[in-house]
């Protein structure tokens, strides 16, 4: 195991990291959200970013999210191993680096409720209005990426067993 990957596991020696994010590094607008949490995380480690669209995406090694839950919601993990989700991520994120005050006001119950409606209908419909189609077709692509075929061309996926 590499440095990186050993920092970046929970309740690792040489762990800095306070919460793991899980984001879409194909969605332009999670991208923007990322860059500027990046700027905020100044190299210090607090968040631990990672790329589900990357082609090898850890469930494992990211408190069990598959990459079609983690592409329905954002997920965060704490070094605990808990699995967060939706506007609680933000929350959290935001605390730890320093800026909890941006969604302080979504902690008292009627905001926090509005706010939580607003984010579950932005995630129902982010890929389309993101032009990036449906889950559907997300998850067929990267089904046949992944694929391995041998010489015979019989392919399988990753997790199919032999």
């Amino acid at each position: 195991m590499d440095a990186q990957t050993l920092a970046t596991q929970p309740n690792s020696p040489t762990s800095t990291w306070k919460i793991k994010l899980l984001y879409d590094g194909a969605c332009p607008l999670c991208l923007r959200e990322v860059n500027f949490l990046r700027r905020r995380d100044a190299g210090r480690g607090l968040v631990a970013f990672i790329d589900i669209a990357e082609d090898d995406y850890s469930p494992e090694a990211n408190g069990g999210v598959d990459f079609e839950t983690a592409m329905g919601r954002i997920h965060a993990v704490l070094p605990d191993g808990t699995v967060i989700k939706n506007v609680e991520v933000f929350r959290q994120v935001y605390e730890v680096l320093g800026m909890g005050w941006v969604y302080a006001i979504t902690k008292i119950p009627v905001i926090g409720f509005i706010a939580d409606a607003l984010y579950e209908w932005w995630a129902d419909y982010r890929l389309p209005l993101t032009g990036r189609g449906s889950l559907a077709a997300i998850m067929r692509d990267r089904q046949n990426r992944l694929a391995t075929c041998d010489t015979e061309g019989r392919c399988r996926l990753p997790d199919d067993r032999e």
